[in-house]
C-alpha cells in the first residue's frame, strides 16, 4: 500500500509539474504570437518601422490570444484612425479591474476619506501604470518599444520579476500616444530607405496642426489627442504615467529624472519625490543591465512649464515623467567614435549623475528599444515592490493639498461673468473642469472683503484635491534668474516662461486672499451637468458658444454644466454690428459671407457692420454664441471680403498649423500656398492678404537645403519669391508676418524698419516665453476691440524702430518707463522702453503688418486671437482706408547696448 501511494503521489506530482509548465497561472490559452508574424519584420530590425495599424494589428493578436490582455478603446484621432490602448495585467487581476479603478478613484479624490481607510484601500489595490510610445513621432523607438515590451512580458509570464510585475500591478500601455503620426512618419521613412533621402526630415507636421506641440497642450486641450487623453486619465486616475521621448544630450544615451532646475512652483513635494525615487530606480537598472550613459539633471530638461501631457498629471498628485533615450535618425544604424563626442565627454569623465559614460560604437533603434524597455519595466517593477506606498502617497498629496487651502490663500477664485467677451470665462473653466477641477457659481449676491459679487460668479475653491494645477495655471509666474556662471546669460527655460491662463484669456480673475465666509460657503453651489457619452452621443457641436468643435469638453458633467449667458440683441434696424472685442464676432462675420450678406468695417464705432440676411438669421447667431449685438440703420464703411492665404513652408511650421486651425475654428475660407504659389507671379489676381505664421527667416527663405530631401520639398521662397512678395504688397495686397517672420519680411521687402533686439547678446536682454504689457491704438481695424493696455506673448519676438523712408503707424508699442513684464521672465526692459510691438508698413499700394508677439500662441492667448482674426481681414477695401491716431507712437532713438 505505501508502495502504491508514494507511485501515486509522483505521479500527481509529475502532472502538476507539466500542468505548470504548459499552463502559467495566467492560463493563457494561445501561445503569444510574435511580432514579425504580424508586423512581417522583426520588431527593432534596422530600416523598419511599424505603423500604428501594424501595432494595433499585433495588439489584437494578444488580445485574442492572452487573457493577461484586455484592449480599451478610447476614441478616434484628428485622423479618424480608432484609438485603443492595452490593458496588461494577471488573468485575476483583469477579472477584477472594476475594483481596482475604483480604488484609484477613490484615492484620487480623498474628501471625506480618514488615514486609515486610505491605508487599507492601498493595501487592497493595486496600482495602474499608465506607459506609452511616445507622442512624437519622429521619435520613432518609442511605439515600437511598446510592441516588444508587450511581448516580452506575456512570453516571460512565469519569469519571478515579470510574474511579480503581473501580479501586483495593472499596465495601461499605449501602442503611441500618437497614432496619426506614428503611421505618417513610418510611411515617409519606408518610402526613402535605400534612397539619398533615407534620414530625410518630414515636410509635414506629424500630428494635425500641431505636430512636436502635441506635448505643449496638456491644460489647454484644444486637440481631439489632448482631450482623448485627458478624459481616459480622469476615468483611470493612473498611479504612474510614463512617456517615452527621444533624444539624450549627446552622446548620453537616456536622460531620466530628477528634472533640471526648475521644477513647477506648485509641484506636491511628495510627488516629486516620488518621481526622482522611478528615475533613480530605471538608472540602477540600466547599470544592473551593463546599459550605459544614462543621465539625470542637467541643464534641458527642466520641468517649469504645465504644458507638458508628461509631467501637468505632477499637479493632478500623480507620479508622472518623461525619459529621453538617444537617437539617431529613423531606424537607420550609426556607429559613432570618439570624435563625434564634444570635448567635455572626450575623457570619459565619471560624473555624479553620468557615472557610466557611453564610450560609443553603433547605436541601432533596437538599442534605444533596450533601455526604452528596462527603462519600463523597472517603472513596472517599482510599482510592484512599493504599491501600497504609491496608492498612499496619492491619496496623502490630495489630502494635503485639501488641507493647505483651507488654511492659506489664495482660499479660492472668483470669475465674475460679466466680462468684455461672454464666452470667454466659460472657455477657461470647461477646460479646468476637464481636468477634474470643481467649478461653483453663486446662488446670490454676496458681498466678501470689499467686493461685490453677483449672483452667477463662477467660484473656483481651492480646497480640492487638484487645487495646485488650479494655482499654477491662474497665478503669475516668476522664472527664477538662473544664469550659466555669474555674470553670464541665463539658463533659457526649456519651454515657456510665464503662461498665465487669465492674462493670455484677458479675464479679470479675483483670488480671495481671505477665508470664505460662511455666507459665501453657503451660496456655492457646485457645477454639474449632463456628461455627453463620447462613444453613442451625436458628434455635432455641442456648445456653440465654445470654440473648439463637436463634443469638445461636454463629455465631462462639470464641464457640460458650464454654460455661456445667452447672447443678446439690441436696437432696431437691418443692420448688425458686432464687436471684436467678442472672439465668436468673427464667427457670425464668417457666416455672414458664406450665407450671401455683406460686411463693412465701421471706422467710427470699429465694428463690423453685417447687411444683407435677414434678423431670423442673425438673432439665433447672436444668442447661441454669447454676443452683446446691435441693429443699426447705418450702412457705411469699407467692404470687407478678403481673400485669404496662409503660407505653409516645407520645414514643417506649427506655428502654421496652429494658425490654420484657428481660422478653421472661426469657419475662414483660406487657401494654403507653398513655394510654387510664392515663386508664381500671380499672387495678387488671386489673394488679398497672405499669412506668415512664425518661422525663422532662413527657413523662409532658404527653406530644406538641397539634397537633404526629395527635390520636390528643397528650398524656400528665395530671391524671387521675395520679389513677389515685393510686388504682391506694393500693388495693394496685405502681408501679415507673426512674430519671427517679421525679421524675414524686414529684409526680404526691404522695409524700412529695424529690429533693435536683434544681435543683442543673451547676458542683456533675454524674455524666454513669456507675457507682457502693450499699449494698443483699438482705432486701427488691426486692433479693433483690444483693450489699450493688453497682455501679450512674446517669444524670440521683434521689438521694433522705424528708419528714414517709413509710412505706417505703430499698432501697439511698450510703455517709455517700468517693466512689461506680467508674468514669466524679462532681463534688460530698456531694450523694449518706448519700442513698437507692433506695425503697419505701407509700401506702395499695399501693407505689410509686423507683430512682434504671438498672437495665437498653441491656441492659448484667447485675448489677442482679434489680432490674428482682424489682421486676415485688413485686405482690400479695408486696407485702403486712413486709421489709428497720427501722435500715437514716435520712433524713439535707438538703445546703444
Amino acid at each position: 500500500m505505501t508502495m502504491y501511494f508514494l507511485k501515486r503521489a509522483f505521479l500527481l506530482a509529475l502532472f502538476s509539474c507539466c500542468w505548470l509548465a504548459t499552463s502559467p497561472s495566467t492560463a493563457q490559452q494561445k501561445p503569444i504570437p510574435k511580432p514579425e508574424e504580424t508586423l512581417g519584420f522583426p520588431v527593432g530590425a534596422d530600416f523598419h518601422l511599424a505603423t500604428y495599424e501594424q501595432s494595433l494589428a499585433y495588439f489584437k493578436k494578444l488580445d485574442e490570444a492572452s487573457d493577461m490582455v484586455k484592449l480599451v478603446h478610447v476614441g478616434e484621432t484628428s485622423e479618424g484612425r480608432p484609438w485603443y490602448f492595452a490593458l496588461i495585467s494577471s488573468k485575476k487581476n483583469l477579472d477584477n479591474i472594476d475594483k481596482y479603478r475604483a480604488i484609484a478613484q477613490r484615492l484620487a479624490h480623498p474628501a471625506g476619506l480618514t488615514d486609515e481607510e486610505a491605508k487599507k484601500l492601498s493595501m487592497e489595490g493595486k496600482p495602474l501604470v499608465h506607459i506609452d510610445g511616445g507622442l512624437h513621432a519622429s521619435e520613432v523607438a518609442g511605439a515600437q518599444h511598446t510592441i516588444s515590451l508587450a511581448y516580452n512580458m506575456l512570453s516571460k509570464a512565469d519569469d519571478p520579476k515579470i510574474k511579480n510585475i503581473l501580479d501586483n500591478v495593472i499596465l495601461l500601455l499605449w501602442p503611441s500616444l500618437n497614432p496619426d503620426g506614428q503611421t505618417m512618419i513610418g510611411d515617409w521613412y519606408k518610402s526613402n530607405v535605400g534612397t539619398p533621402f533615407e534620414i530625410a526630415p518630414p515636410p509635414f507636421l506629424y500630428q494635425k496642426y500641431v505636430g512636436h506641440d502635441n506635448n505643449r497642450d496638456a491644460y489647454m486641450l484644444n486637440m481631439i489627442e489632448s482631450r482623448v487623453v485627458a478624459r481616459t486619465w480622469r476615468e483611470w486616475e493612473p498611479n504612474i504615467i510614463f512617456v517615452h521621448h527621444q533624444t539624450s544630450p549627446f552622446p548620453t544615451r537616456i536622460w531620466l529624472p530628477p528634472f533640471a532646475e526648475p521644477i513647477a512652483s506648485q509641484t506636491p513635494p511628495i510627488i516629486a519625490r516620488e518621481v526622482n525615487m522611478i528615475g533613480m530606480a530605471m538608472a540602477q537598472a540600466l547599470e544592473s543591465n551593463g546599459q550605459k550613459g544614462a543621465t539625470h539633471m542637467g541643464t534641458g530638461f527642466d520641468a517649469w512649464y504645465p504644458g507638458y501631457i508628461d509631467y501637468m498629471p505632477v499637479l493632478q498628485n500623480i507620479p508622472a515623467f518623461w525619459t529621453e533615450t538617444a537617437l539617431y535618425n529613423y531606424a537607420t544604424p550609426h556607429f559613432y567614435t570618439v570624435r563625434d563626442f564634444p570635448q567635455d565627454k572626450k575623457e570619459f569623465r565619471v560624473e555624479s549623475l553620468y557615472s557610466s559614460p557611453w564610450p560609443g560604437g553603433w547605436w541601432r533603434i533596437s538599442d534605444a528599444m533596450a533601455y526604452m524597455e528596462t527603462a519600463s519595466l523597472a517603472t513596472l517593477d517599482y510599482a510592484a515592490k512599493y504599491s501600497d506606498v504609491l496608492l498612499y502617497n496619492r491619496y496623502q498629496a490630495g489630502r494635503n493639498t485639501i488641507k493647505k487651502y483651507e488654511q492659506e490663500p489664495p482660499y479660492a477664485y472668483f470669475i465674475p461673468q460679466k466680462q468684455r467677451d461672454l464666452a470667454r470665462p466659460a472657455e477657461l473653466l470647461r477646460r479646468l473642469a476637464f481636468h477634474g477641477i470643481r467649478i461653483g457659481q453663486l446662488t446670490k449676491d454676496v458681498a466678501f472683503d470689499g467686493r461685490n459679487y453677483p449672483k452667477g460668479t463662477w467660484v473656483i475653491p481651492m480646497n480640492q484635491e487638484y487645487g495646485e494645477l488650479t494655482k499654477q495655471l491662474l497665478d503669475v509666474q516668476a522664472y527664477p534668474d538662473l544664469r550659466e556662471f555669474p555674470g553670464g546669460p541665463p539658463e533659457q527655460p526649456y519651454d515657456a516662461a510665464g503662461w498665465t491662463l487669465p492674462l493670455q484669456f484677458e479675464l479679470n480673475v479675483i483670488p480671495a486672499i481671505k477665508p470664505l465666509s460662511p455666507e459665501l460657503k453657503g451660496a456655492i453651489q457646485l457645477v454639474s451637468g449632463t456628461g455627453k457619452d463620447w462613444k453613442t452621443d451625436d458628434k455635432k457641436d455641442a456648445t456653440p458658444a465654445d470654440f473648439v468643435a463637436g463634443i469638445g469638453f461636454d463629455t465631462n458633467p462639470v464641464s457640460a454644466g458650464i454654460k455661456v449667458p445667452e447672447g443678446k440683441l439690441t436696437g432696431t434696424g437691418t443692420v448688425l454690428l458686432v464687436n471684436p472685442a467678442e472672439n465668436n464676432a468673427f464667427k457670425v462675420i464668417t457666416r455672414s459671407l458664406k450665407a450671401g450678406g455683406s460686411v463693412k468695417f465701421t471706422k467710427e464705432a470699429q465694428r463690423y457692420a453685417i447687411s444683407g440676411l435677414a434678423r431670423t438669421t442673425l438673432e439665433p447667431w447672436v444668442k447661441d454664441l454669447g454676443l452683446n449685438a446691435e441693429l443699426t440703420t447705418n450702412t457705411s464703411g469699407a467692404t470687407v471680403k478678403p481673400r485669404i492665404a496662409i503660407y505653409k513652408p516645407w520645414t514643417a511650421s506649427m506655428d502654421e498649423g496652429w494658425s490654420q486651425w484657428i481660422l478653421e475654428q472661426f469657419e475662414f475660407p483660406f487657401a494654403i500656398i507653398t513655394n510654387t504659389d510664392v515663386l508664381a507671379s500671380d499672387l495678387n489676381d488671386r489673394f488679398d492678404v497672405i499669412l506668415m505664421a512664425s518661422d525663422r527667416p532662413r527657413n523662409l527663405k532658404d527653406g530644406f537645403a538641397k539634397g537633404a530631401v526629395p527635390p520636390a520639398y528643397e528650398g524656400g521662397v528665395g530671391t524671387l519669391g521675395a520679389a513677389n512678395l515685393t510686388n504682391f504688397v506694393s500693388q495693394g495686397g496685405t502681408l501679415v508676418c507673426l512674430n519671427e517672420s517679421s525679421d524675414y519680411a524686414i529684409e526680404a521687402l526691404h522695409l524700412p524698419v529695424k529690429n533693435v533686439v536683434a544681435g543683442v547678446n543673451a547676458k542683456d536682454f533675454f524674455t524666454g516665453g513669456s507675457i507682457l504689457e502693450v499699449e494698443t491704438d483699438p482705432t486701427h481695424p488691426v486692433m479693433a476691440g483690444m483693450p489699450t493696455r493688453a497682455a501679450v506673448f512674446v517669444d524670440d519676438s521683434p521689438v521694433f524702430a522705424t528708419l528714414d523712408g517709413f509710412k505706417g503707424q505703430a499698432l501697439a508699442k511698450f510703455s517709455t518707463s517700468g517693466s512689461p513684464l506680467r508674468s514669466g521672465y524679462l532681463l534688460g526692459e530698456k531694450y523694449l522702453q518706448g519700442y513698437a510691438a507692433s506695425l503697419d508698413v505701407q509700401q506702395g499700394q499695399g501693407h505689410v503688418i509686423l507683430h512682434g508677439f504671438r498672437p495665437q500662441w498653441r491656441g492659448q492667448p484667447l485675448g489677442t486671437y482679434r489680432v490674428l482674426l482682424n489682421s486676415v481681414l485688413y485686405g482690400g477695401d479695408v486696407a485702403k482706408g486712413q486709421y489709428g491716431k497720427p501722435d500715437f507712437w514716435k520712433s524713439p532713438a535707438l538703445v546703444k547696448p
